[in-house]
């Protein structure tokens, strides 16, 4: 971990208290959104507070645990945890138990010439399944406060906020190079060379890396073309001028993935229903959903992906050439214990026998998470941000066109494009579980809605004086 000053710790401390104040200052969907988003920007990537007895409790951490702290002290809500979905309750039980059967299969020790992997203990699965729970928490709230089309709005108006803001100090970094958390934290969050890209500079501000930073930009970029084609006249001229200057934000952070991922998305918000955009988006999160599969059975045509790759661009073709190469592997790796991986310390990578250092790189979430906690680790945590997107789907098939929110409909495209990068990269954060619980929540109100409908209209259906039993 690297060393930080005394402020970046301090920041850490301090956002319970900005929490607080936003929940005292504003509704609770807005106050909910801000704390995490506002934590995922502002706060020092990397580090952690590290206390006693309870997991280091970082950026990704802290804004949803103020919130939490903030909905249970100061408005004294009850937020429920069990979705109404059998599945998603399984899910739930599933992610945070299998920790537990990661450990008991991971009990030997791994060996090298000069050194050792040590064997998992009981008190590893507590501390994972700690995290776990910690990580659930925004996708627990935003189930809870952000399920309407109000909060769904309020959620895209956010992201253009929050990019139009955010675009400064990108800005300013693209041009000077990183150095915003050198200064201010005392420190650099990853390796320097990974900021060269394209002749110049991707600013990667207080994020973990520039592609997280893309990443965003392409999140705030999509929801300017929401605002574009939904908002009432007299703001649209002000969201087409939004949605072009991210875009242009967007392309100095040279980034090919969340570019690609832009031009796909916004002519799907532009132009197509919303009914097919969810249906849509549930397309792509089942090719997630089944792809270590599939590459598993090599169906994958990873041939023909990197030679499209390559004629775009040729370095570009090669840095996902080594990739697919880790990835092959790392999944040879995985096979050899498929339930429930290999776990923590770097058991499910590669090493070198001798000395026992990783020799292998994985980038992709997937990969990552099918290593550490096999298959029932990564259809937990896959299924639980895939079954909102699934079940929004469902209700899109159902549902008459005029209840589908144009907002919705772009948070559901922005949650599964989230997943499809965690293919390539691990960008796997708070604000992807928050919409993931907020699309769920939504969800179910539809689903509730429809039931309610459908009780009534076989009632009026019913001649006089017969009954349902």
């Amino acid at each position: 971990m690297p060393i930080a000053n005394t402020l970046a710790y301090l920041m850490l401390a301090l956002w319970p208290v900005v929490s607080w104040i936003l929940f005292t200052k504003l509704d609770p969907a807005r106050a909910l959104i801000w704390s995490v988003l506002g934590a995922y920007m502002l706060l020092p990537p990397v580090i952690a507070l590290d206390l006693p007895v309870v997991p280091g409790i970082d950026k990704d951490a802290v804004g949803g645990l103020a919130a939490l702290a903030a909905v249970l002290f100061l408005l004294r809500h009850r937020v429920g945890v069990l979705p109404a979905s059998r599945i998603g309750r399984g899910l739930i039980v599933l992610y945070l138990l299998s920790p537990f059967a990661t450990v008991l299969t991971n009990s030997d020790e791994i060996w090298f010439q000069a050194s050792r992997l040590q064997a998992l203990r009981i008190y590893d699965s507590v501390a994972v399944v700690a995290n776990q729970a910690i990580a659930l928490v925004p996708f627990f709230l935003a189930r809870r406060y952000l399920a309407s089309e109000q909060a769904m709005r309020a959620i895209v108006v956010a992201l253009v906020i929050a990019g139009l803001i955010y675009s400064l100090p990108m800005l300013y970094e693209a041009r000077m190079s990183p150095q915003l958390n050198l200064r201010i934290y005392g420190y650099f969050q990853h390796d320097f060379s990974q900021a060269i890209r394209f002749g110049g500079f991707r600013p990667f501000v207080f994020m973990p890396h520039g592609l997280w930073v893309a990443f965003f930009a392409m999140m705030c970029f999509v929801a300017a073309v929401t605002l574009l084609r939904v908002g009432p006249a007299t703001s649209r001229p002000g969201a087409l001028l939004a949605a072009v200057y991210l875009f242009v934000v967007l392309l100095l952070c040279r980034s090919a993935g969340p570019v690609v991922y832009a031009l796909l998305l916004a002519p799907l918000v532009l132009i197509v229903p919303r009914r097919l955009q969810i249906l849509f988006a549930g397309l792509m999160v089942a090719v997630v959903i089944t792809y270590p599969l599939l590459r598993g059975l090599h169906l994958v045509p990873v041939q023909d992906i990197l030679t499209f790759a390559t004629g775009l661009n040729a370095e570009r073709g090669a840095s996902l050439a080594f990739r697919i190469t880790n990835e092959e592997l790392l999944l040879n790796r995985a096979a050899e214990r498929p339930w429930f991986g290999w776990g923590l310390y770097g058991r499910g990578f590669l090493h070198d026998p001798v000395s026992g250092q990783i020799n292998v790189i994985a980038d992709g979430g997937w990969i990552i998470t099918l290593g550490t906690f096999g298959w029932a680790g990564y259809l937990a945590e896959f299924g639980l941000l895939a079954l909102p997107v699934g079940l929004m789907a469902r209700e899109a098939l159902r549902q008459p066109a005029a209840l589908l929110s144009p907002f919705a409909a772009a948070v559901v495209l922005l949650l599964a494009v989230n997943l499809v990068d965690l293919l390539p990269n691990d960008t796997l954060i708070p604000f992807t579980w928050l919409m993931a619980g907020a699309v769920l929540g939504h969800a179910e109100t539809l689903r509730s809605a429809w039931k309610v409908a459908r009780r009534q209209a076989m009632g009026h259906a019913l001649p006089p004086g017969r009954t349902v039993i």
